[in-house]
């Protein structure tokens, strides 16, 4: 793969970064991403001690030591923490979600730390060049998990983002192989982030429940879900039906079980199962290598 301004600014050989994804972003996973070329992503988002990052990133490290980063989501209280301990610890490199705090753009670069910021239009791009980020993904509506309720298809959005802002533009959402890959380069992007296929990698922690409901869901088999202020896209399962339904309260707060029992434990009747439309793709359960290579062939 020749390198690019994305790959460059990472230090990776191949410009494609793995997508954090909650409770399911574990060091196996994030450690075989980055040996394959791309960047790891740990997520934090459920984390409420700080010091929990530690041990994640310890064993990580443990086995790569090529760079891996993490996701922050914006308004969380213990980004400083965090933060500290990020770089403290030697990962270069984070991704930031949920809101653009200019005080937190300006912590994490006085750290040391290149900031790749997502958004979910044009506008949110600009704000984000702005604020000092050194690049932005531009997340389109296929995504799996949490989302807006205006945003566009990444078709749509990368060329906009791309025509805003003379940072480097990273892809997200329904891109799953060579061919979305390839897309994202001719839509203006320089590299790109998928989450989705991740999940059925031998290295995730996802239930195998998890890794065969994406293999045999069709693209027409994910749902938004309601979580108030924002939403998420989903697989259709009669939990996510009755959590969309009118009467539902609709937040991760209300609804049933832990993420751990839905998406580590193998429950699916006990949360929500986020995933992106790309699962009309997804085949087979590959290694992250095979992942990464498929995609940049």
């Amino acid at each position: 793969m020749l390198m690019n301004e994305v790959a460059r600014l990472l230090g990776i050989e191949h410009p494609v970064i793995q997508g954090a994804m909650g409770v399911i972003s574990n060091p196996e996973m994030v450690a075989a991403v980055s040996e394959a070329g791309g960047l790891g992503l740990l997520a934090t988002a459920f984390l409420t001690d700080p010091e929990k990052l530690k041990p994640q990133i310890e064993a990580t490290r443990r086995l790569t030591d090529k760079p891996f980063g993490a996701n922050l989501m914006a308004l969380n209280p213990i980004n400083e923490a965090m933060a500290r301990i990020l770089a403290e610890m030697g990962v270069t490199t984070v991704t930031t979600s949920g809101g653009l705090p200019k005080p937190l753009i300006d912590m994490l670069k006085d750290r040391g730390l290149k900031v790749l910021h997502v958004v979910s239009s044009a506008s949110a791009a600009v704000k984000a060049e702005a604020a000092g980020v050194d690049a932005v993904i531009a997340e389109g509506a296929e995504s799996g998990g949490i989302q807006g309720f205006t945003v566009p298809s990444t078709m749509v959005l990368v060329p906009l983002v791309a025509d805003s802002v003379k940072l480097p533009v990273i892809a997200a959402g329904g891109i799953a192989d060579r061919r979305g890959f390839r897309a994202a380069l001719a839509l203006g992007a320089q590299g790109v982030q998928v989450g989705t296929r991740f999940i059925a990698s031998t290295e995730c922690i996802a239930h195998s429940n998890y890794k065969q409901a994406l293999i045999q869901a069709r693209e027409t088999d994910t749902m938004l879900v309601s979580l108030g202020r924002i939403q998420a896209r989903v697989i259709r399962t009669p939990y996510a039906e009755k959590a969309a339904a009118p009467t539902a309260e609709g937040h991760f707060s209300s609804m049933g079980g832990s993420l751990e029992d839905a998406w580590v434990r193998g429950d699916l009747d006990a949360n929500t199962i986020p995933a992106g439309q790309v699962t009309g793709l997804i085949r087979e359960i590959r290694s992250a290598r095979e992942i990464v290579e498929e995609l940049v062939a």
